[in-house]
């Protein structure tokens, strides 16, 4: 069986493929209240019309691909709301139906929309744990403890059908190992692999980014590398440095800066403003980026600034 790589197509014709912004930004500017260890996940649960809705108003904005509100939906997390495997399966599922259903809705409205993508959402260990240690990477499990976690998740997101998957957030070295072994299992099926950083030359758990490129050198699967919901500021120095260790495309979807709470599950900003996106795309596109969205606290006002500097498709 040979590897559906998507994105090979769209950045022949762009110089970048647009990802989304925030999910649960957008959801608690409708109302949610999100401060839970589901997270967005929780909306899977209680008003997945409203994520629809998210999807699309993403799309619309300029996004040409959307990432499921899985990051925290896995059979672990749902098992405390009382719901067997079976159903979380489902519910994961559902967030690949969502933002299909938003993708159809979207090329109804515009029936030359060109391709747009699904990108199943799978976030790490830490994100379960909800403690904000998917930002520093300090907790240890099995390979076989990882991959099992990770496994439901990820066969529910492929059965749903969606174009690769988005593994991101990622602290732990020993996670990524065992994510992209597990890989193995779907060969047909392409991912990005996104982290996040002690530094610029550092994964959150200290492992050298060196170290991390040539794991995922080892995986043809993984089609696409970088970064996800660290700093804006923090983003141009980590991408030149990892720019210089991997010929893949590199991904960098930045939150807007402020800092977050793990207590409150809250975010807060701190100092003057911070720069936007579009202001970091030029460094960006030199540094290797390909794929480039916005992550925490980005909104569809964001994605519409970088969707500017894209040719109608």
């Amino acid at each position: 069986m040979s590897l559906n790589n998507p994105l090979p197509p769209l950045l022949a014709r762009q110089p970048f493929v647009l990802l989304d912004g925030a999910m649960a930004t957008e959801l608690e500017a409708r109302g949610c209240n999100l401060a839970d260890s589901l997270w967005s996940a929780r909306v899977l649960l209680e008003d997945p019309q409203l994520v629809y809705q998210v999807h699309l108003d993403y799309f619309r904005a300029g996004a040409r691909c959307a990432i499921t509100a899985s990051y925290q939906a896995t059979p672990a997390g749902f098992a405390a709301r009382g719901l067997d495997e079976a159903q979380s399966r489902a519910l994961i599922a559902r967030s690949v139906e969502l933002a299909r259903q938003a993708r159809e809705t979207y090329q109804q409205e515009n029936p030359d929309a060109g391709a747009l993508l699904v990108a199943g959402s799978v976030g790490p260990y830490g994100a379960f744990l909800a403690d904000g240690s998917e930002y520093r990477g300090d907790y240890q499990r099995s390979r076989e403890e990882f991959q099992a976690f990770h496994r439901p998740r990820i066969e529910a997101l492929t059965g749903a059908g969606v174009d690769l998957l988005a593994c991101e957030t990622l602290p732990s070295f020993s996670e990524i190992t065992a994510l992209a072994e597990l890989l193995e299992s779907c060969p047909q099926t392409a991912a990005w692999f996104s982290v996040t950083l002690r530094d610029s030359q550092h994964l959150s758990d200290g492992t050298p980014l060196a170290d991390v490129a040539r794991e995922i050198a080892r995986h043809p699967q993984i089609v696409a590398l970088g970064i996800n919901c660290i700093a804006l500021e923090k983003t141009t120095a980590a991408l030149e440095y990892l720019h210089g260790l991997t010929t893949l495309p590199l991904v960098v979807y930045p939150n807007s800066g402020e800092h977050y709470d793990a207590q409150s599950k809250t975010w807060h900003h701190h100092g003057e403003r911070c720069a936007t996106l579009e202001s970091y795309l030029p460094a960006w596109l030199n540094a290797g980026a390909r794929l480039i969205g916005g992550c925490c606290r980005t909104t569809p006002g964001d994605i519409i600034a970088l969707a500017r500097h894209l040719d109608p498709a």
